[in-house]
């Protein structure tokens, strides 16, 4: 009979194309995986990976295990979920994928909320951008995805529902106090994520300008750094200064430039009680972070 844990493993493999990656999705390490794959292939006979330069792929009998593992994954989850609805939250388990500075500011105190509310109730998380949380939320890695998004920002796929948490502001940040964005059109910008990028053009954009960029991070900590040290400007949210904020760093608020964040789920309601114990939890920070 074929193990879950392996079939779980070649379905990471197949999905990123590499044993390194597969093992950083699931905390195993390299040589635990390639245990796993090794196993899997005496237990079915076939040969599953083969060398494909430096790298690996799957053979036909590889790919063939990896589609039917990711059938056989879902199934297993979607119980999960079914079965947490059931019982309620004596022993559920949520899945969340959240971008970095809602880690910083709303994870934990809903996280904190929960275990004190429903203690029995286990909470994962992955720290990813918006694209892919909504992806891992539609391949059913995950239950809860929180994401942020813009005016601009293209709409989510079918199915995906999303829940209003807040809005927050957006802010410019320099190494010393601004007349506003206009007056910044000849200085270095330093550009985040391809969502808040874009973001950020708009934002020149409106000034009447194109922002010239001299360095890309989406690290909010690393950004920050640079404007301090007087190496460029950039704009970050209020969830990110709550997070984090140097010393050094002077943040002007840009109205009108608001994000917007959401949680998001997928499929058709109601949600299974542990999801929607999250949900509650979430707002309830988000509330809390708007008032304080």
């Amino acid at each position: 009979m074929l193990d879950v844990n392996r079939l779980r493993v070649i379905d990471a493999v197949a999905r990123h194309g590499s044993v390194t990656a597969a093992a950083k999705e699931l905390h195993y390490s390299q040589p635990s995986v390639t245990h796993h794959i090794s196993r899997l292939e005496a237990e079915t006979g076939a040969q599953l990976l083969q060398r494909a330069g430096r790298g690996i792929r799957l053979t036909p009998a590889g790919q063939l295990l990896a589609d039917r593992a990711a059938e056989i994954i879902r199934r297993i989850d979607a119980a999960d979920a079914e079965l947490t609805a059931h019982v309620g939250l004596t022993a559920g388990r949520v899945r969340m994928a959240a971008f970095a500075s809602a880690i910083g500011a709303l994870v934990p105190p809903a996280a904190a909320l929960l275990a004190d509310k429903h203690p029995d109730l286990e909470i994962r998380l992955t720290h990813t951008h918006p694209p892919e949380a909504i992806e891992l939320l539609r391949a059913g890695k995950v239950e809860v995805a929180v994401i942020f998004r813009y005016d601009e920002t293209e709409p989510e796929p079918a199915g995906v529902h999303l829940h209003h948490l807040l809005d927050d502001p957006v802010y410019l940040l320099s190494a010393r106090p601004e007349r506003g964005v206009a007056a910044l059109r000849d200085a270095t910008w330093i550009a985040g994520c391809e969502r808040c990028r874009g973001h950020m053009l708009s934002i020149c954009d409106d000034a009447g300008f194109d922002p010239r960029i001299g360095f890309t991070s989406d690290d909010m900590v690393v950004m920050q750094a640079l404007v301090s040290a007087g190496l460029g400007v950039t704009v970050q949210t209020g969830l990110a200064l709550r997070a984090h904020h140097i010393d050094g760093v002077v943040a002007t608020e840009l109205p009108g430039w608001e994000r917007h964040i959401y949680a998001a789920t997928y499929g058709e309601p109601p949600d299974p009680p542990a999801t929607a114990a999250v949900l509650a939890a979430l707002a309830g920070a988000a509330r809390s972070a708007v008032t304080s």
